[in-house]
């Protein structure tokens, strides 16, 4: 693991400066004890009394000597000097662990990372090399030299016990990420550290990585659920999930100007991250304001009807944001089918198989050739063949045909802790802003009516409050937060009545809690609002206002892939919303 270069080669200048000493030292030493004792006979005795310079004392500079020559004076000084050094650092590396062991139990604002995987590795780099001071916990002991610098700590135990987190600092740390090979681990990890944290006002963020996509979805969906009965964040990442949205972070893709041809890309593959990468292409696109008809997408791959099938059922945006056509069959009887010049402006190689994949796209110049951008070659386990690829503008180590060949490390790109912290709160809450200032007029002077970037934290954490109260409300509906599979729940009337007033006492005792009070107009300097009342005495714009929150509720659930399923057989009321 990485340490700041800075620091690092001072300590390398300190350490050469000290054995330059000593061999100085001896040098010295040597010259200076043949002029004082002439008879000192072989050349073995005076290395003899050279060496014993080191420990403060020479046999020949015991009274009575002769004169002492100024090479000798300053040897019997520059060789403790070096003794002390030696002893100094010798203490410090034996100390190192016991050091490192105080500091992580000690540290603050930290983030802890828990695994052994080489994700979990390149997540602590990533951390530390952004400022953050990281504590890596893993079940293989750390070496003496392992980690050099004090804000990169460590931990070396199991993460499944309460004692290994609390060495880490875990009741003190920001950030807790949980980065293992084996999800049932991940999940007695969390469920130890949920049970440590339980209780206190102030809690790290979790964040626990899966390693199968569709239980990670799942399981989202689960904990959206329960996000109000506790009070630490949690939530669920997969690797692919980070890695399509990083993706577009690297790789803008400009919708076409008025009357150009449609953009068409071309998804190959039958692993998660072709799914993934499909639902992030129609959402990216949506984001940046392309029409539908601007973007074609084709869909290779021997299930690629059903895999398309499944997805437009569990997000309705995939459909209507572009075209997508799903074709059963492999790219190799597909590819000569495609005509020339290039036909697509980008194609994304996602198979499982990763040999055949690498061979096809560094052997195949019919592939380069349908392409007028470039072909993403996606990839789990390739990471050092991308860095010789794209190792920088004077370090690239093999041709990208031009530019047309981006290898796509995916363990690598999802190493992206800004990302993993974008959680589904988080992407919610920024939603249920956004739609607020799409519906209310901003109040001159509102802190409120701003952008999310722009938004005081206090204001974020009111949306986020709001996200986590999405459990209570289907509490009382008798329902809870499952995949979408097509079908989306629907809520009566009398139902939307109830979950808004439910919205409207969620919002008052949130406000009150910090410190707002009723008041003729708003004003958030002095912190009064004229709906802070009870439902019965609100107007009806106001209440309008919280029914809005409960319907956008449902179709922001809906474009993360979820629904609301009923548990109980009748609905409370007959009209359906």
């Amino acid at each position: 693991m990485a340490e700041p270069g800075g620091s690092r080669s001072g300590w390398t200048i300190l350490r050469t400066l000290f054995g330059v000493m000593g061999v100085v030292a001896f040098v010295l030493g040597l010259v200076g004890l043949r002029r004082l004792d002439d008879a000192a006979g072989s050349w073995g005795d005076t290395i003899y009394y050279t060496l014993q310079l080191y420990v403060l004392g020479s046999d020949p500079l015991q009274p009575p000597h002769g004169e002492v020559s100024a090479p000798l004076q300053a040897a019997r000084f520059m060789a403790p000097l070096f003794t002390l050094a030696t002893v100094v650092e010798t203490g410090r590396l034996l100390l190192a662990g016991e050091l490192r062991k105080f500091r992580s139990r000690t540290a603050r604002r930290h983030a802890v990372v828990c695994g052994d995987t080489p994700f979990a590795q390149a997540l602590a780099d990533q951390l530390f090399a952004t400022g953050h001071r990281v504590v890596v916990v893993r079940s293989a002991p750390f070496g003496p030299l392992e980690l050099r610098h004090r804000r990169l700590l460590g931990v070396a135990g199991d993460a499944r016990t309460a004692a290994v987190l609390r060495a880490a600092g875990l009741r003190r740390a920001r950030y807790l990420y949980v980065c293992g090979d084996d999800d049932q681990v991940n999940h007695r990890v969390s469920v130890t550290a949920g049970t440590e944290l339980q209780l206190r006002r102030s809690s790290p963020r979790i964040y626990v990585q899966l390693n199968r996509q569709q239980t990670c979805h799942s399981l989202q969906a689960r904990r959206l659920g329960a996000a109000g009965t506790n009070r630490f964040r949690l939530d669920y990442f997969h690797v692919d999930d980070i890695a399509a949205r990083t993706l577009y972070l690297r790789h803008p893709l400009d919708p076409p100007s008025s009357g150009a041809a449609p953009v068409r890309l071309l998804i190959s593959g039958e692993g998660s991250f072709a799914r993934v990468l499909l639902v992030e292409t129609a959402r990216y696109w949506r984001a940046v304001g392309g029409a539908r008809d601007q973007l074609h997408v084709d869909v290779i791959g021997a299930d690629a009807g059903r895999t398309v099938a499944t997805l437009q059922a569990r997000f309705p945006f995939l459909e209507s944001a572009c075209r997508v056509r799903a074709h059963n069959e492999l790219l190799d009887t597909w590819l000569p089918r495609i005509t020339r010049p290039a036909r697509y402006e980008r194609i994304y190689l996602c198979h499982r198989d990763e040999q055949r994949m690498l061979d096809l796209a560094l052997e195949s110049p019919q592939l380069w050739q349908a392409v007028g951008e470039a072909v993403f070659v996606a990839t789990y386990q390739a990471s050092a063949l991308a860095e010789a690829f794209h190792g920088g503008e004077h370090n690239d180590l093999l041709d990208e045909v031009g530019g047309k060949l981006v290898m796509y490390p995916i363990i690598t790109r999802a190493c992206d802790a800004n990302l993993i912290a974008d959680d589904l709160t988080e992407r919610l809450a920024r939603r249920f802003h956004q739609r607020y200032l799409d519906v209310v007029p901003a109040a001159p002077g509102s802190v409120s009516g701003v952008a999310w970037s722009q938004l005081p934290e206090s204001m974020r954490n009111a949306n986020r409050a709001q996200v986590q109260g999405i459990a209570a409300k289907m509490q009382a509906l008798g329902c809870v937060i499952a995949v979408r599979n097509g079908e989306d729940g629907l809520i009566t009337e009398r139902e939307l009545e109830l979950l808004a007033e439910l919205e409207h006492r969620r919002w008052c005792a949130e406000r009150r809690g910090r410190g707002w009070r009723h008041g003729e107009r708003r004003d958030d300097r002095r912190r009064t609002h004229p709906d802070l009342v009870d439902w019965s005495e609100l107007g009806e714009a106001s209440r309008d206002k919280a029914r809005d929150a409960v319907r956008y509720m449902s179709e922001m659930l809906a474009d993360e892939g979820f629904t609301i399923v009923r548990l109980n057989e009748e609905p409370i009321g007959a009209t359906a919303v």
